[in-house]
Order: structure tokens, then sequence, then C-alpha cells
């Protein structure tokens, strides 16, 4: 289950944008096609962050035009460098509107966590095949 948490100045995004944004941070992972793992879309988890616009400094200097992805993914990993470029280049892809489009900065973190430290709804999710 990947769960990105995307941290923003309080009204960096419209809700529109959102919902626009969290499709298509989705489509990177329902498509095996483009790159992505193959997931069903209840996999993929969205969560945006507002935080106040005196929250951002960067270099010590307030920022307001900036997001921060974090993302973890939990189900599936990938197995080689090959595949996490391609996979970084394919979410950036998806991001592109939502942040160079737009004239924003922006950075992206993929944490890979161990999947025996996950349970949901206090289960062990099947290992992939």
């Amino acid at each position: 289950m990947p769960m990105h948490r995307i941290y923003t100045p309080s009204g960096l995004y419209s809700s529109e944008e959102r919902q626009a944004l969290a499709k298509a941070i989705t489509s990177a992972y329902t498509s095996s096609p483009t790159g992505g793992p193959g997931l069903p879309p209840f996999y993929v988890v969205v969560l945006f962050i507002d935080l106040p616009e005196d929250s951002f400094y960067i270099g010590g200097e307030r920022h307001n035009h900036f997001a921060r992805f974090n993302v973890q993914h939990l189900a599936r990993h990938f197995k080689s460098k090959e595949e996490k470029l391609k996979f970084m280049h394919l979410y950036e892809e998806k991001l592109k509107p939502f942040t160079a489009d737009k004239g924003l900065d922006w950075e992206v973190n993929i944490d890979e966590a161990d999947p025996l430290t996950w349970h949901e709804n206090a289960m062990s999710p099947p290992a992939p095949n």
C-alpha cells in the first residue's frame, strides 16, 4: 500500500487540483504497462497536509511555493536500481502538471518500509506473487 503525504502551504492546491493529483498518483501504480507495479486502486492512499503559510522555510527564508511529497511503499518494493529510476521518472511525469507547470519548487522521496512491520486491520497482508 503506497501512502503519499503531500505537505504544502495552505491553499496551494484547490479541491479540484487535489482530486486530479490523487488520480494522477494512483494511475502511476495501477497500470503495469506504464511502469507502475499494477496495484489495485484502493491500495493507493494520498494525504494532503496543509500547513500555515509561515511554516515553510528554505535556507532560513519563507517559501510559499513549495510541495514536499513523502511516499512510503509498503506492499511492493522495486528490485533493481533500474526499476527505481524508471518509477521515479514515471512519478515525476505524473506530478509535472502540479509542480513544474505551476512554477513550484518540490521535493520527492520514496521510502520502502519492511513489510513485516506492516499490518492492515491487525493482519499481515499477503506477500506479492
